[in-house]
Formats: C-alpha cells, structure tokens, sequence
C-alpha cells in the first residue's frame, strides 16, 4: 500500500494548475515595481494602455464601475492613475471572456479597496459566474478542486503588461508638468517615435 504525502499530492496538484494557467501563470513574482502615486493619465492615454474605447472608459465612470481618481485643483480634466487603468485593464478582460458587468462590479468593488502591493499578489478566478479572489496558489488548487476555476487573471502579470504599455505614454504630475518621455528602447522605437512627432 503506497502512501503519499500531503506535501506531494499539493505540488502535484499545483503543478496541473500551473500547466491549466498557461501563459497567465498562477500568482505573480514579487517584482512589480512601486510606481510614483502624483502621476495620471488622460483618458485617451487610459483606454489605449487598457485596450478599450473611449466610450467603455465614458460609461464606466459615468456608471461609478472604474473611474479617474487624480482631481488635479487648477480646473484641469481629472486622470487616470496607475491603479485606475489596472483596474480598467481587468474589467476589460473579464469582458473579454463573457463575465457581464453585474458580476464584474463586485470583483472591481472589492479590488478597489485593496493595498496597491497586494494587488500584485491577486489571482482573479471565474466560472464564468461569479469571481473568485486568490492570493496563494493553494486557493487556486482549492478552488480548482472544486470545479469552480475555469479561468484565472493573474493580477500581477497584468501590473508588468500595464508598465510596460504605459512607458510609451506621458503621464502628467499633479503639479500640471509632464512627465519625461520614456527614451526608446532601440533604434526601431526612436524613429516611430520620431516620425510620430514631426
């Protein structure tokens, strides 16, 4: 009679989720990097950095769903932090996989509420129902022990997507300047950025 440690079913159990994760991993690394919290975003820079129209980012401010949090004081339009085009970016792709904005409220709700660096450590679960919140790669087995994960967002890889998006956009400081073009990664990014330009 063979007895298998608990220990060994677990890493058996966290390796199959990790190949049913795919490319969207499991949990994110602890290498996301701190961003400044006095810097925005205009709404047309939000939508492209999160993948969505402007009237998605209209609608969703208008209905309280994701909306501008910098409130510049000198009459300027408000911004999108960091945080807000994250969290724009995961409505957008539980969208994307036919969750409706009913059962994405919740989620965003609770997401809102959370500390910019355990955000980082959030896996977002669904069943195509409702959502589920991860923050260990146990309760990603658990829950797809349970036949209720069909899908997961790794919040984390979206955080390193969502910095990498928005090194090609200004951001604004609070105190009305722009922040310094990103240099270009190569020779190719330079003169796209270039001919954009003049």
């Amino acid at each position: 009679m063979a007895v298998t440690s608990g220990e060994q079913q677990t890493s058996a159990l966290r390796n199959t989720a990790i190949r049913r994760a795919g490319e969207q991993g499991l949990l994110c690394d602890k290498d996301v990097v701190a961003l400044p919290m006095d810097v925005g975003y205009r709404g047309p820079t939000a939508c492209a950095a999160a993948g969505i129209t402007y009237r998605q980012l209209d609608y969703w401010a208008r209905t309280g769903l994701v909306g501008p949090s910098v409130r510049p004081e000198d009459g300027e339009p408000p911004l999108y932090d960091f945080r807000d085009v994250l969290l724009l970016k995961v409505v957008k792709r539980l969208l994307d996989t036919g969750i409706s904005l009913q059962q994405i409220r919740p989620a965003v709700d609770h997401l809102r509420y959370r500390g910019t660096a355990d955000l980082a450590q959030v896996t977002l679960m669904s069943d195509g129902v409702s959502v589920y919140e991860c923050t260990s790669p146990d309760e990603v087995v658990d829950l797809m022990q349970g036949g209720q994960g069909v899908f997961g967002i790794a919040l984390g890889r979206v955080w390193r997507e969502l910095e990498g998006a928005l090194d090609d956009f200004p951001g604004e400081r609070l105190n009305g300047s722009l922040s310094p073009q990103p240099r270009p990664a190569d020779e190719l990014a330079r003169r796209r950025r270039e001919r954009k330009t003049g």
